[in-house]
Parts: C-alpha cells; structure tokens; sequence
C-alpha cells in the first residue's frame, strides 16, 4: 500500500510526507513545483514532477506505484489573489481537484483526503464553527474548496468512493525535527511574514485591518501547529484504510487568538518589540475563525500535541533562521 501525495513538495505536503515515512509509509509525492521546492521532499519518498490535473499522468503513478490512498494537497491559496484571479482559483482547484478524483475512480482508489478550509463558513456563522454551521464563502479560494467538497460527496454517492475533508483552521509552525516549513518567500501567512520580520528580512509587519468587531480590532485565528494538523491526516488516512464512511471534519484547537496576540507572542520569544504598519483590511479575510474540533476528537482521537503559541511560534522561527543561513 503507497500514498500519493500531490502538492507534497510545498509547506503541509512535505509535512505530511515526512509523517508517512516516519511511520514506515511507501510515499510518492505528485509536484508540478510551481510553488513547492524539491528540497523539501523527504528522503526516501518517489518524486513525479507533474500537474494533479493531468489524468494520462495520474492514472500512470496510481497504476505503476500501487497507490491504495491518496492526499490531496496541491492547489493555490492566498485569499486576495484569489479575488484577482478567481478563473485561475477554479482551474487550478476545482479543475485539477475534478480531474484528479475521476483518475482515482477510474483506477479504483478509494481512500481520499482532502486540504478545505475554515472560510467556507458563513461569516455569521456561530463561534467556535461546528462542521454544520452555515456556509457561505467570501473569496473565490474558499468558493473553490467549497464546490470541491460538494464535488467529493456527489462522487462518493455515486461511486464505490471514500472521501474525507479536513477543514483547516490557520496553520502554522515547522517540523519538530526541523527537516521543513513553511518555505515560500512570499508567504501571507501572519507567522511567517512575523518570522521574517523578526530576523530582518522584512521591515515590518503588515496588520491588515484594526476596525473589526473584535476585542481589539484585529482578525482572530485558530492557530494549529502543523505538526498536529498533519497527525489528523493520518488518523483519517487510517480511518478510511479500516473502512471508515466519508466524512468531513475540522482541525483546529478551538481557541482564538488575535493579530495583536500573536505579534506580542512573537515579541515574547524574541525578546523585543516587532515593528508594524497598520494597513486596511484586505478582500476575503473573515474578521473571526475559531474552531470546535469536537468531531474530530471523538470520531478519530485525534489530540492535540503542540498548542503552545510559544512552541508555534519557536519552530517557525526556527525554520526561517534555517532559511537564512
């Protein structure tokens, strides 16, 4: 039994990847390295650089590797860009998602996990957000996800086909071992662009909205180490391998933590302050996302290991010091 994972060369596939070797899983990784970097494909794994979308492709490496599950992670996902480019978000993830599904199908590979995420809910949805509050996404990315996750549940009706969705909540932090992270110069991610700015390799740190209706103006997040996110996609991996039915869940700790927060949580481990410009909100960013993962916890055991901000926040920094070096 082999696990494909697409998108496996980019910030949570390689994750995911060392976590499947770890455990002594046979791991292809599918990366047309757009955005992902080959160096950060573990040691160990077969490597196939290539679309997702591109069926002949798929079909081959499911056929050829004895592929039994596979993890979807490739796609783009920087909300804003997503407003400027809402075509490419749907070629890119629903097109590609569509295709990839109906190769798994066709070679009948039944075990399925799918990258969704948080913004798919309603804005005002209740907080914490159980997996059947409303939904009602503002971005085109999130809209995307959303049609991919209706896609799975049409196909698991219809087809001898086993999904599971994960929606995660904000990822963060780097591999305990220090072997990956989150690698994208560019990167939007609050924890990253804090990290970068904290060793000088941005001036400062953007604060993208302060008149939200929140305690002190800015967006509040549930920040979930990647490490943790990662040991849910195993536990839903072997949840299907037993027979599990589809299901979607979310990842997240169940605890809000604002911009403000999180930048003087960073000015903690690094001992002073961060130096920020305060900028309008940007297009797509919902003001609140918190997490209830009580689904998750009580359908897969799934327990949080690395909640700490601190510890977040270390192994981030951590990573980008490696990047700097």
């Amino acid at each position: 039994m082999t696990v494909l994972v697409t998108g496996g060369a980019g910030y949570i596939g390689s994750h995911m990847t060392y976590a499947l070797l770890d455990r002594g899983e046979p791991v292809v990784v599918l990366d047309n390295l757009s955005t992902g970097r080959r160096a950060l494909v573990g040691e160990g794994a077969g490597f196939v650089e290539g679309d997702a979308g591109d069926q002949p492709l798929v079909r081959r490496v499911l056929r050829d590797h004895g592929i039994d599950a596979v993890i979807h992670f490739a796609g783009s996902i920087v909300v804003p860009e997503s407003v400027e480019q809402p075509l490419r978000y749907y070629a890119n993830n629903v097109g590609t998602s569509r295709a990839l599904v109906e190769a798994c199908i066709e070679e009948g590979v039944k075990a399925f996990i799918f990258s969704s995420t948080a913004t798919v809910y309603s804005v005002d949805a209740t907080q914490p957000l159980a997996e059947d509050e409303p939904k009602e996404p503002i971005s085109p990315y999130a809209r995307s996800k959303l049609m991919t996750e209706w896609m799975l549940e049409d196909a698991a009706r219809a087809y001898d086909f086993r999904p599971m969705v994960l929606r995660y909540f904000n990822v963060a932090g780097a591999d305990t071992q220090g072997r990956t992270g989150q690698s994208t110069p560019k990167a939007t991610h609050l924890i990253k662009r804090a990290c970068q700015v904290a060793l000088g390799r941005v001036p400062h740190l953007d604060i993208f909205g302060t008149d939200y209706s929140t305690p002190d103006g800015t967006g509040i997040r549930d920040y979930i180490h990647v490490t943790d996110l990662v040991a849910a996609h195993l536990l839903a991996l072997d949840g299907l391998r037993a027979g599990a039915a589809p299901a979607t869940y979310n990842v997240g700790y169940g605890r809000g933590l604002s911009v403000r927060e999180v930048v003087r949580g960073m000015e903690a481990v690094i001992g002073r302050e961060l130096p920020v410009k305060e900028s309008a909100r940007r297009p797509g960013d919902p003001p609140v996302l918190i997490s209830d993962p009580a689904r998750i916890k009580v359908a897969l055991g799934w327990q949080p290991r690395h909640a700490e901000l601190s510890e977040i926040i270390s192994s981030a920094l951590e990573w980008e010091r490696r990047l700097n070096d």
